[in-house]
């Protein structure tokens, strides 16, 4: 085997791994920060320029508050909630943060 091919093989085995110790990182949630819930949150959202429609019906949804209730202060959850909110740029945000913080109690 020349040693390009070598060398080639150890990028592409050095890559998968680093692929690998990125998607076990995604899946622990215990590191997340504030900042990237806002993120994952408002990814989620199915909108328009006037509400948020899925809301109350997405499991995703649920699974990412879940997680933002095990792994982040209380304190944090409404500027979270907000901030997600916001960022999507719809009209009716009040209605979208009532129907989110719903789901938290």
């Amino acid at each position: 085997m020349k040693r390009t091919d070598m060398l080639r093989r150890e990028r592409e085995l050095k890559k998968a791994q680093k692929k690998e110790e990125r998607i076990v990182r995604e899946d622990d949630d215990s590191d997340l920060t504030v900042g990237d819930f806002i993120k994952r949150l408002s990814s989620l959202f199915f909108h328009d320029e006037e509400k948020i429609y899925n809301a109350l019906q997405s499991t995703e949804i649920l699974e990412v508050l879940e997680s933002m209730q095990k792994n982040i202060e209380e304190r944090h959850w409404d500027s979270i909630i907000r901030k997600a909110v916001k960022a999507t740029g719809v009209k009716q945000k009040e209605e979208a943060v009532k129907d989110l913080k719903s789901l938290l109690s």
